[in-house]
């Protein structure tokens, strides 16, 4: 059969691949669904999914996953990749348009290239490709443009049950899988491990950190619960500013959120919550004024439970508070200091 065309019967594979789709809860596999199912109902060349990443001017192109015809496994960027390595939106201009005009184009090269936008809440938030010998026809368009609609319905589904609502970042009940994984390529006693493992460990540890907005009663009594959210959407916009496109940021509750990230030592993940904390103390609300919050955090370890590496990381946010507030406080600093005692390989700790 001819790459780019539609198989014969093809109601049931359809019927089966949005089965596929729809029947997984892994974000990072999603994508790789996706044109695993396109490829195989179109026979094209390849297939591919490209999202956007990062904040405005400095967007960037992202690929998701990319399948050729024939091949065993689908490739993508690693998520941890840097974001000044990836090509900005306007190294591809026909994408480029495909996204911000939110429409078909298609291309003729060496192959035929059609593109689609990717919309989630009437913002087009990626480009769906597909290399093909002719044109893609009216019908096999349909189809692409139905499986896409039908893709982003479950992704909305996705978002409404594993994000806040208030703030948009990830819930509680998404924390423990993400957590789990990070934990089995730690190092084996994260930053108490001997130096000899954990320079042989992965150079991009996880640490996870967790922030708490200071006197956050004191506004909601003072300003009142709409003025409270406002604060709190504000901190979830700085997250945003100030972590990594593929940090995992989230809010737990209450005034109190989480960071789950990938950093090469305790120096840079301190970097990275000081400049949370420096952004949020010089961003100045029109009722409220200054608001500050203390951070605590932890490198996690190999084996880590999510409960342990929480309560290290949270009693380093009681240490901040207990001492002045508006401050980031590195949990294995106490223990090296005597501030606080490691009692056990699970990390619960003890302050006095």
């Amino acid at each position: 059969m001819k790459r780019g065309q539609l198989r014969t019967g093809s109601m049931e594979p359809l019927a089966d691949h949005l089965a596929a789709l729809t029947g997984s809860r892994d974000r990072e596999l999603l994508d790789v669904t996706l044109v695993g199912a396109l490829v195989d109902m179109l026979r094209p060349h390849t297939a591919m999914v490209h999202r956007i990443v990062g904040e405005a001017p400095d967007q960037r192109w992202i690929l998701r996953a990319r399948l050729v015809a024939g091949a065993g496994a689908a490739e993508s960027d690693p998520l941890s990749v840097d974001l000044d390595d990836l090509p900005r939106l306007a190294t591809q201009p026909e994408r480029q348009t495909c996204l911000e005009q939110q429409r078909i184009i298609a291309t003729e090269g060496p192959a035929w290239v059609t593109r689609f936008p990717m919309v989630s809440d009437s913002a087009a938030v990626g480009v769906f490709e597909i290399e093909t010998d002719d044109p893609l026809s009216a019908d096999q368009m349909r189809l692409v443009v139905s499986v896409l609609r039908i893709y982003r319905n479950f992704e909305e589904l996705l978002d409404y049950s594993e994000r806040d609502t208030l703030t948009g970042l990830l819930n509680r009940k998404t924390f423990d899988e993400s957590f789990l994984r990070a934990a089995a390529t730690a190092t084996p006693g994260g930053a108490t491990a001997p130096a000899e493992d954990r320079r042989a460990a992965d150079a991009s540890g996880p640490w996870l950190g967790v922030i708490d907005i200071d006197h956050f009663k004191r506004v909601n009594d003072e300003y009142g619960h709409l003025i409270g959210d406002e604060v709190l959407l504000l901190l979830g916009r700085l997250m945003r500013a100030s972590f990594r496109f593929h940090d995992r940021l989230y809010r737990f509750g209450g005034e109190e959120f989480v960071v789950l990230l990938r950093c090469g030592d305790a120096h840079g993940a301190a970097l990275a919550f000081e400049r949370l904390r420096a952004n949020v103390e010089k961003y100045a609300l029109p009722r409220v004024g200054r608001v500050t919050v203390s951070v605590g955090f932890t490198a996690v370890r190999r084996g880590d439970s999510p409960s342990s590496a929480f309560e290290r990381a949270d009693r380093a946010v009681y240490h901040a508070k207990e001492n002045g507030r508006n401050r980031v406080v590195h949990h294995e600093d106490l223990v090296q200091s005597g501030a606080a005692v490691d009692q056990s390989p699970s990390g619960d700790v003890e302050l006095f």
